[in-house]
């Protein structure tokens, strides 16, 4: 099958070394930026913060976190372009959805009128609320939305990438505590452009379960 969609999802991969000498132009930045900030999420919740790792002191700060696990992935910290923290509000309450109405009126999608009934909607994070007010399942379910469209995103550009959950969400939540301000973050992307010599992933032929054993017409 011939597609430009097709040939962005053949083409990537997880890119396993990066060239630390190559980094994403602010042009490409800017549209990738605005791909994540356009991103779908449930009720157009949009529970989420991304904070970009760019500066040299950023990610020390980063590479840090991997003191105690995960050191596999800290290669990747300094190696790779930017690092973009993908962090999800594991309390998501009423005044939060009122910044989006608030955000719908000023864009004319609603009116001052219509602002309580919009409340409507939100319903449906009650419905994903426990007792305590907790509701990280769901607001994490929407930022993983936010990170497919940016892999997306990166492929149509070729720039390399790879999702890392392999993480210390604790340390990380330590370490950039008033970046965060409460949100967490249990993924992280490295972009970037991929190492010719070192990336053993490169070359290999991509695999994936045939069709007809994941997609079902009916």
């Amino acid at each position: 099958m011939t597609h430009p969609i097709i040939a962005d999802l053949e083409k990537r991969y997880t890119a396993k070394r990066y060239d630390p000498c190559k980094r994403v132009s602010a042009q490409d930045l800017e549209v990738i930026y605005q791909a994540m900030r356009l991103s779908a999420s449930s009720i157009n919740s949009q529970p989420w913060k991304f904070i970009i790792i760019e500066s040299d002191q950023a990610k020390q700060r980063l590479h840090d976190t991997f003191a105690n696990k995960f050191q596999f992935n800290q290669p990747h910290i300094k190696a790779a372009s930017h690092i973009i923290l993908f962090a999800h509000n594991p309390q998501y309450k009423r005044e939060d959805y009122g910044r989006v109405i608030d955000q719908d009126i000023a864009a004319k999608r609603s009116t001052e009128q219509q602002r309580e009934q919009a409340f409507g909607a939100f319903a449906f994070v009650d419905l994903n609320t426990d007792e305590i007010g907790n509701n990280a399942t769901w607001t994490k379910a929407q930022t993983y939305l936010a990170l497919g469209n940016t892999l997306h995103t990166l492929a149509r550009l070729g720039i390399d990438s790879t999702t890392m959950e392999g993480i210390d969400s604790e340390m990380i939540s330590e370490m950039f505590a008033q970046e965060l301000g409460g949100y967490v973050c249990d993924v992280a992307l490295a972009i970037g452009y991929h190492h010719n010599e070192e990336d053993y992933n490169l070359n290999l032929p991509k695999s994936r379960l045939n069709q007809e054993a994941v997609l079902q017409v009916l």
